[in-house]
């Protein structure tokens, strides 16, 4: 079976995936931090009127990220 990966920036409001892996070293050592590793489910919650920031549920709490920052986050959609 093939994994289909899209960016966390690309989910609609709802949608919940798995994260995969990251294509910003950088941007990955912050949010490994924060709680968004590999194997974690996380819930694209709300989108800002002008479509940035966007708020994701992940590790029992709500994050805000900037969607250039999401954008680096692989996921497979569930």
């Amino acid at each position: 079976m093939v994994k289909v990966l899209k960016s966390l920036a690309e989910l609609k409001i709802g949608q919940s995936a798995i994260i995969d892996s990251f294509t910003d070293k950088e941007m990955a050592l912050k949010l490994l931090e924060m709680g968004c590793t590999p194997g974690e489910v996380v819930k694209l919650d709300r989108i800002a009127p002008l479509g940035d920031p966007i708020a994701i549920s992940v590790a029992g709490y709500l994050l805000s990220l900037r969607k250039a920052e999401a954008s680096t986050v692989l996921v497979s959609p569930i």
